[in-house]
């Protein structure tokens, strides 16, 4: 993605990565998927602990997320977002290599912080997602302040005082 993510191409990447198209597809359906893929794996991940507690794995999973689009290459995507259809591929991309995979990264941690009788179980677990997540893409999009790491641990806090 050096040339910058609009000349991405699946052709491109098979032949610089001496893999076939098929191949590539099987794991993404397009470009754009391919491209917010590498977004989200090009921050440093600090994984989370196997038994860790839901605030060491809601702020790895947060300071990813701030790292990856604090880059150069995050704010291209996100004024690119910006300006884009709702139902274009880039933004169905978004969507799914981010937005749903980052909330179902979230569910999976809440889950697991319910079975071990950490929390109890939310009311309605979409709208605490939507309370966690919303303000990193608000901040994104919007772009009143930065992404940074204090952000990151800042909301994982409040997300922790919703889920009490």
């Amino acid at each position: 993605m050096n040339d910058g993510f609009g000349r991405l191409s699946i052709e491109a990447v098979a032949a610089r990565s001496g893999v076939g198209k098929p191949t590539i597809y099987r794991n993404w359906a397009n470009a754009c998927e391919l491209a917010m893929a590498a977004l989200m794996m090009a921050g440093p991940v600090e994984p989370a602990e196997p038994g860790g507690t839901l605030k060491s794995g809601l702020t790895a999973q947060m300071r990813t997320l701030v790292t990856a689009f604090a880059t150069t290459r995050g704010r291209q995507i996100t004024m690119a977002l910006a300006a884009a259809d709702p139902e274009s591929e880039m933004t169905k991309a978004f969507r799914n290599q981010v937005i749903l995979s980052s909330r179902e990264t979230g569910r999976g941690l809440i889950e697991r912080a319910i079975q071990k009788g950490d929390i109890a179980r939310p009311a309605d677990l979409e709208v605490v997602l939507d309370v966690i997540y919303g303000p990193v893409f608000y901040r994104l999009l919007v772009g009143h302040r930065p992404l940074d790491q204090g952000f990151a641990d800042h909301l994982v806090a409040a997300a922790l005082r919703v889920l009490e």
